[in-house]
């Protein structure tokens, strides 16, 4: 892969016309409150997994409409207390994976809340134990989550996973082992996407990571990329002629660059530069409309694994430096 998108100094300076729907904000406090009505109905069932310094927790939660979510739940065994606590979300075909894979935050000394992604964990590597409940009449889609439900924002997919992402921080906050005032939220790809997502509808969140993020400025990166996922949309258009409008209307309602714009959470963002899966210019318009203080990492060379371990050492740096 080669440089595709702009030049890094026109990046910095891409700010394109953001397209929001009028109710935007009307119906995500709806969505929410409807969600709120409720209880999280938390349950936490400690795991022998055979961790000498951590205590790990495998938890069921009421996301969505009441629709049980699975997460993990991780404290560094020797603490003082109550702990400042990262909240992470998976990239797209990921579920919320093992135990064993997601030791580097508790080891750093941060309690870690590791949400599953209702409907999906096929990859071999992170896999799920979440069911999507979608509503009836979700409509023809391309296989995948990025159409489902796509002609409408009240049965649109992601309207589900925003929501339980949204619980999942609220279900934190009420842990006595959480600082409450010290919550971070983060994810790589679709988990960047969230995050995003969450610091838009969740402004006491107090820091947002997210990592190349995935979910932004729709209509754009159908326009130059033809990859996965954001193909799905495009190969719906593609069969759907008539449907376009309706598309990237609903799409609207969950852009992480409207999101970016009510965010205030501290932002620590990547991007690769060669990125042909969630392209720099993407990126760039959620930093560039993000409303909070922020800071972008940048990984000239790399596509969609933008900074990895880099990128993770980094993210433990601003995070330690902050709040230990």
């Amino acid at each position: 892969m080669s440089f595709f998108d702009l030049p890094l100094n026109e990046l910095q300076r891409y700010l394109p016309a953001r397209e929001e729907p009028e109710d935007f904000d009307r119906f995500w406090r709806q969505t929410l409150a409807e969600t709120a009505e409720f209880p999280l109905n938390a349950k936490f069932d400690l795991l022998d997994e055979g961790l000498t310094t951590i205590d790990a927790y495998d938890v069921t939660f009421a996301g969505f409409g009441g629709q049980p979510v699975k997460a993990w739940f991780l404290l560094p065994r020797q603490r003082k207390e109550p702990l400042p606590c990262v909240v992470q979300y998976i990239g797209y075909s990921g579920g919320r994976g093992f135990v064993l894979d997601k030791l580097a935050w508790p080891n750093l000394g941060f309690a870690t809340f590791v949400m599953d992604t209702r409907g999906q964990g096929w990859s071999h590597t992170q896999p799920g134990a979440t069911v999507d409940i979608a509503p009836q009449g979700t409509g023809s889609h391309v296989p995948g989550f990025m159409t489902q439900g796509i002609l409408g924002p009240h049965t649109y997919y992601y309207r589900r996973v925003f929501t339980d992402a949204v619980r999942a921080v609220n279900l934190v906050r009420q842990q006595p082992a959480i600082l409450p005032e010290k919550i971070a939220v983060t994810g790589a790809s679709q988990g960047g996407g969230i995050t995003l997502a969450v610091a838009g509808l969740d402004t006491a969140v107090a820091i947002a990571m997210p990592d190349v993020p995935f979910l932004c400025h729709y209509r754009h990166a159908t326009e130059i990329v033809d990859t996965s996922p954001y193909s799905e949309i495009s190969r719906y258009c593609a069969a759907h002629r008539d449907q376009t409008e309706t598309v990237f209307r609903t799409l609207s309602y969950f852009d992480g660059v409207n999101f970016a714009a009510r965010a205030k959470a501290r932002a620590l963002f990547s991007v690769g530069l060669m990125d042909d899966i969630c392209p720099p210019s993407t990126v760039y318009a959620a930093y560039n409309h993000y409303a909070g203080e922020k800071e972008m990492a940048v990984y000239a060379y790399n596509n969609h694994e933008g900074g990895g371990p880099f990128q993770l050492r980094k993210q433990a740096q601003f995070l330690r430096e902050l709040w230990l």
